[in-house]
């Protein structure tokens, strides 16, 4: 049987392309990676810096089993 070739982009679903993708050796995948990065960094150079970490301002609140059940307890008598 003979390979279907078709320009038609309806065809192309993700399902595919993913499955082509998979059908790749390792290093073609891995070129391809590099491509795609060296492609988008000529296009932005800015995406190759770091935006600056941003420092959390929030605390956080480890709560323990009991602690959730003593919370929802008191919410029940709101009630």
């Amino acid at each position: 049987m003979k390979p279907l070739v078709s320009h038609d982009r309806s065809l192309e679903t993700d399902e595919e392309k993913s499955r082509w993708f998979q059908s790749l050796p390792l290093e073609e995948r891995m070129a391809l990676l590099v491509e795609f990065t060296e492609l988008a960094l000529q296009n932005r150079p800015e995406l190759a810096e770091a935006p600056p970490a941003l420092r959390s301002t929030d605390r956080i609140r480890v709560l323990r089993l009991k602690d959730v059940r003593a919370l929802e307890a008191k919410g029940d008598k709101s009630k």
